[in-house]
């Protein structure tokens, strides 16, 4: 099986080799860097669905228009909702605070526009990853994965991905960005959900 996954971040290419090695498939994985892919691709879409497909089928088209075959193409569209916000900040996680916004900036502004909803039950939310697979014939898979919590009232460190110092997955009462490795795996990582379910849907089909 051969997979182009549509991301740079290394910390979510050992996620898909980690749910890879789960399954016991022979994968050759690689990125959009080792085929020369290294244009910017406009997200535009209004669903993490409609993002995750514009990425995927960017690159399909540059394969095509290169030469490269037989590969399944993947790409993701992920970010934070909050219920009380009406799902905010959603596809604008990343520019959630401006096109250049830092993590500083953009969980200041969240936590401000949150300032109206102290109680816990009115301050839940949930990461979402959804992935798109356009396969080799032309065929679209699409798989979601969800993580609920809710949202801490302050930030007490910096550092990890964007929004992990505010979020509190359910059944736990620190932020992900504290938690351990131990803990990290009793988590319903809405990355590993959608992954894992895109597997399995590739092993249903017998894709090689």
């Amino acid at each position: 099986m051969n997979i182009l996954y549509a991301t740079h971040n290394k910390g979510k290419i050992e996620a898909m080799k980690r749910i890879i090695r789960m399954h016991n498939l022979e994968v050759d994985l690689c990125t959009p860097n080792e085929i020369g892919f290294n244009e910017d691709i406009i997200e535009d879409g209004k669903t993490f669905e409609e993002n995750s497909e514009i990425k995927a089928r960017a690159i399909r088209e540059f394969c095509e228009k290169n030469g490269i075959g037989n590969r399944i193409i993947i790409a993701d569209d992920a970010g934070m909702c909050v219920d009380a916000l009406d799902g905010a900040p959603g596809v604008l996680s990343a520019r959630y605070a401006g096109e250049n916004g830092t993590q500083e900036q953009i969980l200041s502004k969240l936590l401000k526009n949150m300032e109206e909803y102290p109680n816990p039950e009115d301050r839940k939310c949930k990461f979402v990853c959804v992935l798109t697979a356009i396969l080799p014939d032309g065929e679209k898979i699409v798989t979601r994965g969800e993580c609920k919590g809710i949202l801490a009232s302050e930030v007490k460190e910096y550092g990890g991905l964007t929004y992990t110092p505010v979020f509190i997955p359910n059944g736990f009462n620190k932020p992900m960005l504290e938690l351990n490795d131990e803990e990290m795996l009793k988590v319903h990582n809405h990355r590993d959900l959608a992954m894992n379910e895109m597997i399995n849907i590739f092993k249903e089909k017998e894709i090689e």
